[in-house]
């Protein structure tokens, strides 16, 4: 539980720790239409909740902070660096990068998961390799971006196409609503090949998936070679690239929430990019939509050559 302190300063436990709250009745996401109030305060309780859920997502893994300090109508901060007078308890890892270096933050904890929200570290992206491999991704990702103003029943095909797709290639996949536009295809490899390889791999089959319905998909990556169709963006899949974690929240009206799904759920009639919020997401984190993704994540060996024949037929 947590006890106020003078000055404006909550201490909270969690986990081991007690980690303070600065300003926790701050608004980060002020009240608009249909979309309710949160403050600081319900963003570290949320974190807390979700922690079970969000932090094997998130351990071992570089991230990249989004910071909104003064709420999502202020300015935006990308923090790369892990700041000096962050506590000497939360994990950095030095990773290089052209020219030099760069001391990212690791999640490993509940308490690193509220020192970020204490920070206004609104969303949290990660990293696609581990601290310990970063030239070796054990996760692949799709990124499913809609066209301005399409329809998400554009999303809901192009999804059940490409999940279709990875079946038929023996690659599991977990799918998750980003919390802004579209969605996400998420499939584990098991770390074997490097990004230029797995972006290689990941490029054929959003390639073939475009062939096969060229008036719906694309893989243009300049948005105006694309008109009304949707992109298959795989351009995530390199070093130091990063992507939204499973459960964190959007610096966007409401507090939407990147939220796991199960492929079922992709009929629901309710699903949209921002179905879960701050208020809703630990609900759905409770009925384990990525269970059947809990085992180690495949080779792409024989993935290749099932797509190869596909390709070639």
């Amino acid at each position: 539980m947590s006890t106020r302190a003078d000055g404006g300063v909550r201490t909270v436990r969690a986990g081991r720790r007690t980690v303070e709250v600065h300003r926790p009745d701050k608004v980060l996401f002020p009240a608009g239409d249909d979309a309710h109030e949160y403050t600081k305060a319900d963003v570290v309780a949320y974190h807390r909740s979700v922690a079970a859920f969000m932090l094997p997502h998130l351990r071992g893994r570089p991230l990249m902070l989004e910071r909104r300090p003064d709420g999502i109508d202020g300015p935006r901060f990308m923090q790369k660096n892990t700041p000096e007078h962050y506590p000497d308890w939360i994990r950095r890892v030095e990773v290089a990068k052209e020219g030099g270096t760069v001391l990212h933050t690791v999640c490993d904890d509940t308490a690193t998961l509220v020192h970020l929200a204490d920070q206004a570290c609104l969303t949290l992206h990660r990293w696609l390799s581990r601290a310990d491999r970063t030239d070796r991704p054990d996760l692949m990702i799709f990124d499913l971006d809609p066209a301005d103003d399409a329809p998400f029943a554009v999303v809901r095909e192009a999804a059940r196409r490409l999940g279709e797709l990875l079946d038929e290639l023996r690659l599991p996949s977990g799918l998750m609503t980003t919390g802004s536009r579209g969605l996400h295809v998420v499939v584990p490899v098991d770390g074997s090949h490097g990004f230029d390889e797995v972006r290689a791999f990941a490029r054929d089959v959003a390639e073939l998936l475009a062939a096969e319905h060229p008036d719906r998909l694309t893989t243009a990556a300049r948005k105006k070679d694309r008109g009304d169709r949707l992109y298959l963006d795989i351009q995530r899949n390199a070093y130091a690239q990063t992507a939204v974690a499973p459960y964190t929240v959007r610096a966007l009206p409401g507090a939407p929430v990147a939220t796991p799904i199960t492929w079922d759920q992709l009929d629901d009639p309710e699903l949209g990019p921002r179905r879960w919020t701050i208020a809703e997401a630990v609900e759905q984190a409770r009925s384990r939509p990525w269970a059947a993704l809990t085992g180690r994540g495949r080779s792409l060996d024989p993935a290749r050559r099932r797509l190869g024949a596909l390709i070639g037929s």
